[in-house]
């Protein structure tokens, strides 16, 4: 695979944030962990080149999907829809009487061969975390494929960190997020 025979389809990636919870069968789950700690509850679920994160707290649900091919999720509750492709930076206005508040940043690169082999590589080691949850795969193609969510938990904060590995572009989609309850 030479750079100049990669192909890019990281335009049809989306991260979605909803006001509402989403159901599990709207995905092909490869991982799933249910997390509580202080005033939130936080549900993750890896999928093949996408991850779901649902935060509740004070009875309310924030959830973030980033997916490829999200044309069957459902509108309503949807706050704000956002293209991975570059890099971009996204914050949920708060409002009164919200109980919480939303970070996210986007980035995605095409690497070279070798470098992406690296970033496999390092990220492989991340994966044996027990906090992370991965998932590797390989593509139609016969490139290695790879996706990892890692979290940390704070007193009032939920970091999320995603990494979604795509080796027929030798494309990574990289998403940080911060739910904060308020």
């Amino acid at each position: 695979m030479s750079v100049g025979s990669k192909y890019s389809n990281i335009q049809i990636f989306r991260l979605m944030l909803y006001r509402r919870a989403l159901h599990p069968e709207l995905f092909q789950l490869h991982g799933r962990q249910l997390l509580r700690h202080g005033d939130y509850e936080v549900e993750t679920w890896l999928l093949e080149a996408g991850h779901v994160v649902r935060f509740n707290t004070g009875g309310e649900a924030l959830t973030e999907t980033v997916l490829e091919n999200a044309d069957h999720l459902p509108e309503v509750g949807l706050v704000h829809a956002i293209p991975c492709l570059g890099e971009k930076d996204y914050e949920m206005k708060r409002e009164d009487g919200d109980p919480f508040h939303y970070v996210t940043a986007i980035q995605t690169e095409t690497l070279a061969e070798n470098i992406y082999a690296s970033t496999m590589r390092d990220l492989r080691e991340s994966a044996h975390d027990p906090a992370a949850l991965s998932v590797q795969w390989t593509d139609e193609d016969g490139a290695q494929c790879m996706s990892l969510l890692e979290v940390q938990k704070y007193r009032k904060e939920f970091h999320v960190q995603s990494f979604h590995l795509l080796g027929a572009s030798g494309t990574v989609l990289r998403t940080q997020s911060m739910f904060e309850v308020c």
